[in-house]
C-alpha cells in the first residue's frame, strides 16, 4: 500500500464509551497499512474520548457544535475534509454516516461505512436504506450487525465485509474467585438509558425477594455508567426493596472495575457488539445477558454464562437466582469466558481483519 489514502474518519462526538477505544484501535491498523488518518467529530459531547485519542497519537478536529444542527455540521464538514484533502471518507454511527453518504460523492470521495447500531429508528433505517448505495462499502462490526445491515438496508453481499470492533486484550487484569464470606459483587457497563434494560434487572431482583429467595451471601448491584435515567433507577429499586445497589456514574478505568466483579450483567433490549460485556468475559467472569446482539453468540449456554430473552423479567430472575445459588461455580465458568473470547477475538484475528479491508480500499478504491 502508498501513503497516498488519506483517510477522514468521520464520528458523531468524542463522548466517553465505546470510541473511546474503538477508534485508536482501528486507525492504528489504517496507519500500520501506510494510510494517513485523522477524526473529524461532529460534536463534542462530553470530550472524554479525547485524552485516550490523543494518546494514540490521532489530532481529532472537533466541532463546536450541537446534535440537531445538520445543516451547519454538514458544511463544516465539507470545508474541513476539502482543507484537509481526504481521498476517502470512513464514517461510523448513523448522524456521520448520513453525512458521509452525502458528501462523498459530492466531492468525489468513496466512502466507508462502518456499521455498528442495532437498533435503527424507522425513519432512519428508510433513509439509510436509500443512501446505501452511494457508498462504495459497508464494514459491520460483527456478523451480526454485517448479517442485519445486508438485511435492513438490501447490501449487497460482494460491497459488505466484517471488522469485529473488538481486540481482547490478554494484559486486561482478571476477577478474583469469590470467597465465602465476601460480598458478592454483581455489575454492569453502560449507560443508564432505558435500552440497557436496568429497569428490567432491578425488578427482577425486587422479583427474587418477593418470592422469599435467600441468597447464600450479601450481594451488591453496581451500575456504573451516566445518564438520565439515575433518579428513576434509584427510585425503582427503593420501591423493590433492592437496597444495595450503587449508582457511581461514569467509570474511567472500566477493566479495574469488571476485575472486581464476580458476575457480569447485560440485560439490555438492542446491543451491537457489546464492547463491555467482551470486556467482562476477558476479566473472567460469567455474563448473564439478554440475547440480543453479538454477545448472544459469545456466551456458551452454562458453560460461560446464560442468556435470556429480553425484557423477560421474570425468566432474568430465575436465571439470576440460579446464579446467585451458587456463587462458587460463577470463577469456572468466568474462566471458560475469558479463555473463549482471548481466541475468537485475538488481537492477531483484529488486525488480520483490518488489513483485508484496507487491501480491499486500496486495491479497488473502495
Amino acid at each position: 500500500m502508498t501513503t497516498t489514502l488519506r483517510i477522514a474518519y468521520i464520528i458523531n462526538s468524542v463522548e466517553g464509551g465505546g470510541a473511546e477505544l474503538a477508534v485508536p484501535a482501528l486507525t492504528r491498523v489504517m496507519r500500520d497499512a501506510g494510510a494517513s488518518v485523522r477524526v473529524f467529530a461532529l460534536t463534542r459531547r462530553d470530550g472524554r474520548a479525547l485524552p485516550r485519542m490523543q494518546a494514540a497519537g490521532l489530532d481529532p478536529l472537533v466541532r463546536e457544535g450541537g446534535l440537531q444542527d445538520h445543516w451547519q455540521a454538514l458544511r463544516w464538514l465539507h470545508r474541513e475534509v476539502r482543507a484537509w484533502g481526504a481521498t476517502h471518507l470512513w464514517t461510523s454511527l448513523n448522524r456521520a454516516n448520513t453525512m458521509g453518504l452525502l458528501l462523498g460523492p459530492y466531492l468525489g470521495l468513496p466512502v466507508i461505512c462502518w456499521q455498528q447500531a442495532a437498533h435503527l429508528r424507522p425513519w432512519m433505517r428508510r433513509l439509510m436504506r436509500l443512501l446505501q448505495s452511494r457508498a462504495a462499502l459497508w464494514v459491520g462490526d460483527s456478523a451480526y450487525i454485517a448479517d442485519l445491515t445486508r438485511q435492513r438496508l438490501a447490501v449487497r453481499k460482494d460491497r459488505l465485509m466484517t471488522w469485529p470492533i473488538f481486540a481482547a486484550d490478554p494484559d486486561q487484569p482478571v476477577s478474583a474467585p469469590w470467597q465465602p464470606g465476601q460480598t458478592l459483587q454483581l455489575g454492569s457497563l453502560g449507560r443508564l438509558h432505558p435500552e440497557k434494560g436496568y429497569e428490567e434487572l432491578i425488578k427482577a431482583l425486587a422479583l427474587l425477594r418477593r418470592q422469599g429467595f435467600t441468597p447464600p451471601c450479601p450481594i451488591r448491584l453496581t451500575l456504573a455508567g451516566e445518564g438520565k435515567e439515575r433518579a428513576r433507577l434509584a427510585a425503582l429499586a427503593a420501591r423493590g426493596g433492592v437496597a444495595d445497589i450503587v449508582l457511581p456514574g461514569y467509570i474511567d478505568r472500566p477493566q479495574h472495575f469488571l476485575s472486581g466483579l464476580h458476575l457480569y450483567l447485560q440485560p439490555s433490549h438492542s446491543e451491537g457488539f457489546c464492547i463491555a460485556a467482551h470486556e467482562a468475559m476477558v476479566a473472567g467472569l460469567p455474563v448473564l445477558a439478554s440475547a440480543v446482539g453479538e454477545i448472544q453468540f459469545s456466551i456458551r449456554e452454562g458453560i460461560t454464562g446464560h442468556t435470556v430473552p429480553p425484557r423477560d423479567v421474570p425468566a432474568l430472575a430465575d436465571r439470576l437466582g440460579r446464579m446467585l445459588a451458587e456463587p462458587g461455580r460463577l470463577h469456572t465458568m468466568g474462566a471458560a469466558a475469558r479463555s473463549l473470547i482471548l481466541d475468537r477475538f485475538s488481537i492477531s484475528r483484529f488486525n488480520a481483519a483490518g488489513q483485508a479491508i484496507m487491501r480491499r480500499i486500496s486495491a479497488t478504491g473502495a
